[in-house]
């Protein structure tokens, strides 16, 4: 509206300028008033033609490229960056001082991130802006069109047109490695202590092929004849005994997570994904009860589909339960199959995780809980009375407060 009002002013002052100029020759005459009058024609003529510039029928090409130099499927983890690198062509003949571009990227909730470049046109009237945006939030993303403007060389009036070049990529949750180690110390002391972290399962010695090389890996567990072959530290891979399916459930309660705890619902979303990641390599049957405003079961089962299956929910899931934990899980009881191990990921604590767990035991599922605790509140978090009854009870409890510290975590920081 602003940008039409302007328009508007100057097209006025420009039609007073004109005439002024036509009154001039043809009461004062001479000269300088004819020189005047095919000066203003020949302005005006070029203004004018700055329609026909052929910025209105603009076309162009986007081309993204990941900030570790990589293009692959444009997946990125949380917190990555995207170099964006837009080719643009402008058709005509029309002198164009320089373009100006805006490019539009979406979120999947809505929110719009904003680019803005310029560049001026070679003699084929075309060029190439490229620009890195922040870092960005876990989501699916998609590129709106891009819009094109130019001015005169007066900076008088503007001239737009606009492409839409497909993009959509995904950001997903950020994910630590876990540590493929016979005994992880889990903190427990149930029969069932061992089946918690789905890469805690015990080892044959039967050899079923070569991984990449994670640190913490014992040096009895390096494949030397893979690693001198490629230059990379390789390390041996073994069968696993079969473990209980693993169920994680994903507490989703808007309120919990509201404010300044936004973070923390990232954290928790980015838990669940490593512990998927992890147990899907290792061909553990996992399974993920993610309730909110629609409710999403993906039953326990081994593969590569359902691991792509729940990352990809993983990416665009919000906190956005109206109802707190324990009311989630009574609503979704049809959901859950017994004899899985059940591991909550959770804000909830006191009774509202008490009554939680008790309830999954009660309907045969082995419940533990990853308790999600404020940054600086870890020392607070812990071995609470709450967390000792549960303990007592042989419910695991781990306390987690930053990413990074997960796999310490789930070998015994947080659950002894």
């Amino acid at each position: 509206m602003l940008t039409l009002s302007l328009q508007r002013r100057r097209l006025l002052i420009s039609a007073f300028l004109y005439g002024g100029a036509l009154l001039y020759l043809l009461f004062q005459g001479g000269k300088t008033a004819v020189m005047l009058f095919v000066i203003m024609n020949a302005l005006l003529l070029y203004l004018m033609l700055g329609r026909f510039s052929g910025i209105s029928k603009v076309s162009g090409s986007r081309t993204l490229r990941k900030s570790d130099g990589g293009h692959g499927d444009y997946a990125l983890a949380a917190g990555s960056s995207l170099t964006v690198k837009l080719s643009v062509k402008v058709p005509g003949y029309y002198p164009i001082p320089f373009v100006l571009v805006r490019d539009q990227l979406l979120r999947n909730n809505g929110q719009p991130l904003q680019f803005e470049s310029s560049f001026v046109p070679n003699l084929k009237r075309s060029g190439e802006v490229l620009y890195t945006t922040p870092p960005l939030q876990r989501g699916e993303y998609r590129f709106g069109a891009t819009a094109c403007s130019s001015h005169d060389v007066f900076g008088l009036f503007e001239h737009s047109g606009s492409f839409t070049e497909e993009s959509v990529f995904s950001v997903m949750p950020q994910i630590v490695p876990l540590r493929q180690q016979r005994g992880l110390q889990l903190g427990a002391r149930g029969p069932y202590s061992h089946a918690i972290a789905s890469r805690s399962a015990k080892e044959t010695t039967q050899i079923n092929g070569v991984r990449e090389y994670v640190p913490g890996d014992r040096l009895s567990r390096i494949h030397w004849h893979a690693t001198a072959r490629t230059g990379h530290w390789k390390s041996k891979e073994f069968e696993r005994e079969s473990l209980p399916r693993t169920l994680i459930i994903l507490d989703r309660d808007a309120k919990a997570y509201s404010g300044a705890r936004a973070d923390r619902f990232e954290l928790a979303v980015s838990a669940a994904a490593s512990l998927i990641e992890s147990g899907g390599r290792g061909e553990t049957a996992m399974g993920l009860l993610s309730a909110g405003s629609q409710r999403a079961i993906f039953p326990p089962k081994a593969g590569a589909e359902q691991r792509g299956a729940i990352m990809q929910h993983l990416t665009a899931v919000n906190a956005d339960a109206e109802q707190p934990l324990f009311q989630t899980l009574a609503a979704s009881e049809s959901l859950l199959d017994s004899g899985s191990i059940a591991l909550v990921i959770s804000t909830a604590s006191g009774k509202e995780a008490s009554a939680s767990l008790e309830w999954l035991a009660r309907k045969g599922l082995k419940p533990c809980l990853l308790h999600i605790a404020d940054v600086g509140g870890l020392a607070a978090a812990m071995n609470q009375d709450w967390q000792k009854l549960l303990r007592a009870r042989g419910w695991p409890v781990f306390t987690l407060t930053q990413l990074p510290e997960l796999p310490a975590v789930l070998e015994g920081g947080g659950g002894a």
